[in-house]
């Protein structure tokens, strides 16, 4: 076990954690984390079954004396969001992520940490060899690819696992039970870029937008952080005026985060090189007056480059493209009428970017009702459709719909208030968790999803309280207890 994990309880817990984040888990390349658990499961002589996408449920045998309890099945995904600092070295396709203590915080060295959901799987492995635990019998499902499209969910057959009692570890929140989430679905746009030769006695410069704390694209959404996207278009049009040629876009990495970083390549006339200068510094004035709350490391750099820039986007397209972005709608579009204080609809511009002679835009939409979903992904596609892109929507992931009369929600809620003396939130969530797609291919699931908390998900500030992991462990175990021996 990690060095930087000795001493934490659960014990058991931390070095199931620890040995999961040596193991590279990209979305969409979990080959290495399958093989793991292929291995940590045979050497703990667990059976388990894998489906041809890679999905493992692994069969935990209850606890002596309970062997007639009710199957729960105890849910989480392998692999894990992959973002950086643009300065940290690190290739998530092969690199361990490098663990660093923070007082009560656990967090990585410039990286994503995956302890979304790294922490809620490795608390259902740790049940195997907890010989403290009292349960029926488990059956431990472990899916891929949630992170870009739930994938793995999705391919899920039917009777894959046999419970009729589900719990999530996939949430964020000490001290809250979830019983809902939004669905979503991705819109993708492509221009055909219209070039010109880049005029002569240009000087070319890197226009950067950087510092923002980025994060998740639902749970973050509210927070009203910069999207560095957005920001670069908005100060793309503040030189309108200045007859700079642009070459390139890039920013964001995945749809569900938002963008923290984007950059632009443009071309200046050298006349007309310091009023260019003059316009970004306070360009950056106006715009970081209005983040200095939420998002206090907004940087605008503009920067000499020796890029060798032979061609840039026809004005009539570099126009076309900024419009857009500017048209673009980013963050909450409506808020629950019923759930007090939950987004219920929003979208995120997510990523651009430019691939030969393509530029291509990433967008994703969430809602908690499929016909605002549906609308929104609509309008996204519209406002593209109007600038001539080429556009598809996908199939997106249902939501799941709250059941507040669940039983495994009222023993939850029962266990919960005999430990911490004192009432859980029962939430619903702006982000896709799996269980609505589970259901749709179980119907009649009993469902709850609860976890530690979870600060920064899906960005380098990722971090997972430690106290709140024990809190977390110790509740799980009361839960499978209380099922166990109500039946």
């Amino acid at each position: 076990m990690s060095e930087v994990l000795n001493g934490l309880e659960p014990k058991i817990l931390w070095e199931r954690f620890s040995e999961m984040a040596q193991v590279p888990r990209p979305s969409k390349k979990e080959e290495k984390i399958i093989e793991h658990m292929r291995n940590l499961l045979n050497d703990l002589n667990i059976n388990f079954k894998e489906d041809k996408v890679g999905n493992i449920v692994a069969n935990v045998p209850a606890t002596t004396g309970y062997e007639n309890a009710p199957i729960v099945v105890l849910q989480g995904h392998l692999d894990m969001v992959c973002e950086k600092n643009n300065e940290t070295q690190h290739n998530f396709e092969n690199d361990p992520i490098k663990l660093i203590r923070d007082g009560d915080w656990l967090k990585a060295d410039g990286t994503t940490l995956g302890s979304d959901n790294g922490v809620g799987v490795a608390a259902a492995l740790a049940l195997i060899t907890d010989l403290n635990s009292v349960h029926g019998q488990l059956e431990i499902l472990m899916t891929i690819d949630e992170e870009t499209g739930l994938t793995g969910a999705s391919n899920l057959e039917p009777g894959f696992f046999s419970g009729r009692i589900l719990i999530n570890l996939d949430s964020e929140e000490d001290g809250a039970f979830y019983v809902g989430c939004s669905g979503g679905v991705d819109t993708v746009a492509e221009f055909d870029i219209d070039w010109i030769s880049n005029p002569e006695n240009n000087k070319n410069y890197k226009l950067v937008v950087t510092g923002l704390k980025g994060g998740h694209s639902g749970l973050d959404i509210e927070k009203g952080r910069g999207n560095a996207i957005k920001i670069l278009s908005r100060t793309l049009n503040a030189l309108a005026g200045t007859g700079y040629s642009l070459t390139s876009l890039e920013g964001g990495n995945l749809r569900n985060a938002i963008p923290r970083e984007a950059e632009a390549i443009i071309s200046i006339d050298t006349s007309n090189e310091s009023n260019v200068i003059q316009i970004v510094e306070n360009f950056q004035k106006d715009v970081f007056n209005e983040y200095k709350t939420s998002d206090s490391g907004l940087k605008i750099i503009l920067q000499a480059t020796d890029i060798n820039v032979e061609k840039v986007f026809s004005n009539d397209f570099r126009n076309k493209i900024i419009n857009t972005l500017l048209a673009l709608p980013h963050g909450i579009i409506a808020m629950s009428q019923d759930i007090p204080d939950l987004v219920e609809t929003s979208t995120n511009v997510a990523t651009i970017h430019t691939e030969g002679d393509l530029l291509k835009f990433g967008t994703s939409q969430r809602s908690s009702i499929n016909s605002a979903n549906k609308y929104i992904a609509d309008s996204v596609s519209a406002i593209f459709k109007l600038a001539g892109a080429r556009v598809e929507t996908n199939d997106g992931y249902p939501g799941w719909k709250p059941n507040l009369d669940s039983s495994i929600l009222k023993t939850s809620k029962e266990v919960f208030q005999e430990m911490f003396n004192k009432e859980p939130e029962i939430k619903a969530i702006h982000a896709g968790l799996e269980c609505g797609i589970l259901e749709g291919k179980n119907p009649g699931l009993d469902m709850v999803s609860f976890g530690p908390t979870i600060e920064g998900a899906h960005s380098p500030d990722e971090r997972v309280n430690i106290k709140t992991v024990e809190k977390f462990y110790d509740l799980l175990k009361g839960i499978l207890k209380r099922v166990a021996e109500n039946n």
